[in-house]
């Protein structure tokens, strides 16, 4: 009879890689190279947090309508390509980059939340283990009582401390 449960369990790779790094993170992905790398990666996000608001979508807005007056004179084509590539260039690119940054905040806030739901789960689940065990370990406990109880009943009957064995009630006869 093993003293072991018959199930070893062995965690996969990844839950303890993900246990010490935690859910992926957009600081995380900056570069941490040399002083010019960071550098241009804070101007670079400085400008995209400048632009891709509502407020500089705003000003590109009226910038633009500076030179609406003379797109008009110049007719229905000038219009055409002031609309297209004035007004529409400027504004719409603001306001795509503040559309882009809700939508990735909603994405890290998902990646969160799937990323709580598996470490509950990984909980529940090692709980469960928890539990699988602690009932191997009642079974052997069982295993062993019963055992021993089969193998009394199975012993010959041992003769008392004076040796000699009692004589065998005699039968009944009619």
């Amino acid at each position: 009879m093993s003293d072991r449960s018959p199930h070893v369990y062995h965690h996969h790779p990844w839950v303890h890689q993900r246990r010490d790094s935690g859910p992926v993170r957009v600081a995380d992905q900056l570069p941490e190279g040399n002083v010019i790398q960071r550098f241009n990666t804070a101007f670079a996000l400085v400008i995209t947090k400048a632009v891709g608001s509502m407020w500089c979508a705003y000003v590109f807005a009226a910038f633009d309508l500076i030179s609406l007056p003379a797109a008009i004179k110049g007719g229905a084509a000038t219009i055409v390509a002031w609309v297209a590539q004035t007004f529409l260039q400027l504004v719409l690119l603001s306001i795509i980059m503040v559309g882009q940054n809700v939508a990735a905040k909603a994405a890290d806030k998902q990646a969160l939340a799937t990323y709580n739901d598996g470490e509950a789960a990984l909980h529940e689940i090692l709980a469960a283990q928890a539990h699988l065990l602690a009932q191997d370990e009642l079974i052997r406990e069982t295993q062993t009582v019963i055992l021993a109880a089969v193998s009394r009943a199975a012993a010959p009957p041992t003769p008392p401390a004076g040796g000699a064995m009692p004589a065998a009630p005699a039968p009944d006869l009619p």
